[in-house]
């Protein structure tokens, strides 16, 4: 396996959500991220671990977790007005963010923003390369931004999805996320993935985990 440069989080390591879809090839699983995924770097699958050719460890991965909980659906309109409410336009820790860094021309956009009850929601129209890892991608930002704060800066430490169907190139899709509890470092959320007629496509829970200060994420 390897990690396009392209599909970057945090600057010089791979999307946490893209990372992980790839380590799962697309099935129901829960994949820990033990460091950042690193880019253009070829990288092994053996008894459940992703390794670095030198043996490190970058990710574990799970068959079969149950993702049981969906954030509700809403409008594609009132997710476009909650997107242009996206707090990452001004204070963005990883700007060039595949999945949501506004200073990307060649990412999937998606641009979380909150709605009056702390969930987010944003629109997504499909890229024309969409995949399972594009979609666990999608599933990762929008959970994120329910809890990313401005000087609380978090980064994806464990995803597990559930994927139901691919959406299809050029649809527009509605991916909502939702805050579920906080504690000390770590945040457990949800995201779901809607498609242009509501019909739920994918669901995710993660675990997100705050960097110190005054380190960034995104």
């Amino acid at each position: 396996m390897l990690i396009p440069a392209r599909f970057n989080g945090p600057p010089g390591s791979g999307n946490g959500g893209y990372s992980a879809g790839l380590f799962a090839h697309g099935g129901t699983c829960e994949v820990t991220l033990r460091m950042p995924p690193p880019l253009d770097t070829p990288l092994s699958l053996l008894d459940c671990q992703v390794r670095t050719e030198d043996g490190s460890v970058v990710a574990e991965v799970a068959p079969g977790a149950e993702v049981e909980t969906a954030v509700p659906p809403i409008g594609y309109a009132e997710a476009v007005e909650a997107a242009e409410a996206y707090p990452g336009f001004t204070a963005h820790p990883f700007p060039t963010c595949y999945v949501c860094g506004p200073d990307r021309s060649d990412g999937l956009g998606i641009f979380p923003g909150r709605l009056a009850d702390g969930s987010t929601a944003a629109p997504w129209s499909v890229p024309p390369d969409v995949s399972p890892a594009t979609v666990w991608a999608a599933l990762d930002c929008p959970g994120g931004w329910a809890v990313i704060g401005a000087d609380r800066p978090y980064v994806l430490g464990r995803i597990a999805v559930r994927l139901d169907r691919l959406p299809a190139p050029g649809e527009r899709c509605v991916l909502r996320g939702a805050l579920v509890a906080a504690e000390g470092r770590k945040a457990l959320v949800h995201t779901t993935l809607y498609a242009p007629d509501g019909a739920e496509l994918a669901r995710a829970r993660a675990t997100w985990i705050a960097l110190p200060a005054p380190h960034t994420t995104g």
